[in-house]
């Protein structure tokens, strides 16, 4: 694009080339963000910390969105226009009217469940290159709230119970985003693990615990991928609302972590003017209530803020945009997206994503030629058509996908392509007696079923709830009746109840799989894909345990009128809980079948004794010794001496690998002491930094949080409560 004509004031321009100077790209971002802000006028100014719920103008093809979630560029200035859209369920929910086309990827849960690094770039990868051809600058994603409640309804956005594996795959995401010249941001900063009253409660939650669990994801997503922006949540933390709450925006995300970025608020999660910008918020999400050219003007005449205060929340915004190449090559239209390219993506995401959960008498996978029939049953949201996640209140959002493949279609697919001419036919499960019946009379039932997770409540319970006017426990339990080979395929946002586990042989957790739906799932289940899945987040028995066991630590009680959320179980969150106190879940974290066997074998660790500053090397071998290919995740936990006071181990470490049949492999995974999960260190609150202390540190090798084959121990020599 050209250079923009400038009105207005004649301004000063870079020596003889008729540049602004802020447009000089040989400058540093921050050297260019202070030359513009200088020359901003104050309603230019206010006018850049708020949205503005206008038309797109700029943008032919763009239509009004009411919800608008832009931000006007000032063209005298060459400041353009961003534009954002929503993120975690892939691009959809912007700022156009109706939403441009984009892929209906897998959800970011279906994400952590591949254990892969590179699968959570391409993931982002997707979302960023999509995001800019369809005239956006911001992608409202990574999601990296916890799993510390199973009934989350916004579990399937996020990855899962573990900060170190969340920060992880955030880091990838964030990085491929950004390799596109769009903005992440991270979401919400911070504790906002649930969904019941979350526009007004508080949560309760201690300082050592924020740090290791909650904050952890976003601390490795700005040191370890530089993140542009950070949206605040709509809980209060400890009786001070997130948008307004200087200890975390600024103590913790600036002051702590050196965050260069800038600090977006969720819609309507500004609840005030001065407090918000003294505590480091620099732009109100949509509508503008609290950071209006009256509030504004307001505040500055009462001397309660200063325009030094504007500038700097511009400026951190600038920085970002200038980094990240969006004044210099600034998105101005449309541009062609490789649909077949991204659904093949999709599609292969959504396989490596799906957790083998059960498989009893390897009943999976499918042997295609043996086969005549196939029933499919279940509700038509998860039998019928391509299974999507939906986020905004009640779902109201979701990804205008170009094409989808429905589970029925997807079956079809896969037999044909394995050279079966068996039958596939398809039954809603309204009908009992017809659905059975079917069942009976099909060599194989396979039955779809799930739950509705959506941003704006948590599930009730975590039973798989009626759909489409469906008792789905009582289907798949009738079903399994009428024929013994029936398999059950999940589409779930996050843990359920499996009340007839015992009465099918298989179990196949497949998320929210998105357009690909069909072929994905088909795929796995007769073997075209060798299932390698493991569990982000931990399958209870029962309906309460861990960080739900009471009430008061959710949904909460009310306290002076508010509901309170109180994190008392502290660090025994998810895995750690069930650790720390024997409890045996349904399914373990880190837990997946695969349609071949592995073993994990002769580990050695690295330095046997260390001061606690270099990095400890963990290795063995990993080895396939069934008959198909496939990838196995070994996982590393970490056990703090007992003095560290934590729970019974931690993951710091994991790796995907691929092996053919009989191959074996050398695994090495690198425990870094100065890495930003801090693997060896505990949050000091009282000296307000993280510390190593001295004693022998377990070191743990399993492929589940509960199955650790391997042992071996490492002895740190550094004074106890020696800071690192």
């Amino acid at each position: 694009m050209g250079t923009a004509t400038v009105t207005g004031t004649a301004l000063p321009s870079v020596a003889g080339t008729g540049v602004l100077p802020w447009m000089d790209q040989a400058l540093s971002p921050t050297e260019r963000a202070a030359l513009l802000v200088q020359e901003m006028t104050l309603d230019e100014k206010i006018q850049q910390i708020a949205m503005n719920p206008v038309a797109n103008t700029d943008l032919p093809g763009c239509g009004f969105y009411s919800g608008a979630r832009h931000i006007e560029g000032i063209p005298r200035l060459q400041i353009p226009t961003i534009r954002m859209t929503n993120g975690p369920i892939g691009v959809g929910g912007g700022d156009c009217s109706p939403d441009p086309q984009a892929t209906g990827v897998p959800t970011a849960l279906s994400v952590a469940a591949t254990w892969d690094r590179s699968a959570a770039y391409r993931w982002g990868d997707i979302a960023g290159i999509e995001t800019r051809s369809n005239a956006h600058n911001v992608f409202l994603a990574p999601g990296i709230n916890l799993g510390r409640v199973p009934n989350n309804g916004r579990n399937f956005e996020y990855f899962g119970e573990d900060p170190y594996l969340a920060g992880t795959m955030s880091v990838q995401e964030t990085r491929a985003i950004q390799a596109n010249g769009v903005q992440a941001s991270a979401k919400h900063f911070a504790a906002n693990e649930q969904e019941t009253q979350r526009q007004t409660m508080n949560t309760v939650v201690d300082d050592r615990t924020m740090h290791e669990l909650y904050a952890l994801p976003f601390e490795m997503s700005i040191k370890d991928a530089d993140l542009a922006a950070v949206m605040c949540s709509y809980p209060r933390i400890n009786g001070h609302f997130a948008c307004e709450n200087s200890n975390l925006l600024t103590d913790v995300l600036r002051n702590e972590w050196g965050f260069k970025g800038y600090v977006m608020s969720d819609r309507g999660a500004t609840k005030s003017t001065v407090p918000s910008i003294k505590a480091g918020l620099d732009l109100e999400f949509a509508s503008p209530r609290w950071f209006t050219p009256a509030t504004i003007k307001s505040a500055l005449a009462a001397a309660e803020i200063s325009t030094s205060d504007l500038d700097a929340m511009l400026q951190r915004r600038y920085f970002t945009m200038f980094q990240l190449g969006q004044f210099d090559r600034p998105v101005n239209g449309f541009t062609p997206i490789d649909f077949a390219r991204h659904g093949q993506h999709s599609r292969q995401l959504a396989e490596e994503g799906s957790v083998l959960l059960k498989n009893q008498k390897r009943t999976l996978p499918l042997n295609a030629p043996s086969l005549k029939s196939v029933a499919l049953i279940g509700p038509q949201t998860f039998a019928g058509k391509a299974k999507f996640p939906a986020t905004g209140p009640g779902g109201s959002i979701t990804v205008n996908a170009p094409y989808t493949v429905t589970p029925e279609q997807g079956l079809k697919n896969t037999l044909s392509a394995l050279r079966s001419n068996a039958s596939v036919t398809y039954n809603d499960g309204t009908d009992l007696a017809a659905a059975t019946a079917l069942a009976k009379q099909s060599d194989i039932a396979v039955v779809m079923v799930g739950d509705i997770s959506l941003e704006g409540a948590d599930r009730p319970n975590l039973s798989l709830p009626t759909s489409d006017g469906v008792d789905q426990n009582a289907l798949i339990s009738a079903v399994a009746k009428a024929n013994p080979r029936t398999i059950v395929v999940l589409k779930n946002g996050g843990p359920v109840l499996m009340p007839w586990l015992n009465d099918v042989p298989a179990v196949l957790e497949a998320w929210y799989p998105g357009q690909e739906d069909g072929n994905a799932v088909a795929n796995v289940l007769f073997g075209v894909t060798n299932p390698s899945g493991k569990l982000p987040i931990t399958f209870p028995k029962v309906e309460r345990a861990a960080a739900t066991s009471t009430t008061e630590q959710w949904p909460g009680v009310p306290v002076d009128g508010v509901l309170t959320a109180t994190y008392s179980e502290g660090l025994q969150m998810g895995y750690r809980w069930y650790d720390a106190t024997g409890t045996r879940p349904e399914f373990p974290f880190g837990f997946g079948l695969s349609y071949t066997d592995f073993s994990i074998s002769k580990l050695v660790v690295t330095p046997q004794t260390t001061d606690g500053t270099e990095p400890i090397r963990v290795s063995f071998f990993v080895q396939n010794t069934g008959t198909r290919a496939g990838s196995e995740v070994p996982q590393v936990y970490l056990g703090l001496p007992a003095s560290a006071g934590e729970p019974p181990k931690r993951l710091v470490g994991f790796d995907k690998v691929w092996l053919n049949p009989g191959q074996k492999k050398r695994v090495a995974v690198t425990i870094d002491p100065t890495a930003s999960n801090h693997p060896l260190s505990v949050w000091d609150t009282a000296g307000g930094q993280w510390k190593t202390v001295g004693g022998k540190y377990q070191v743990y090798v399993g492929n589940s949080s509960e199955n650790v084959t391997l042992h071996d121990a490492v002895t740190v020599r550094t004074p106890a409560g020696q800071h690192r």
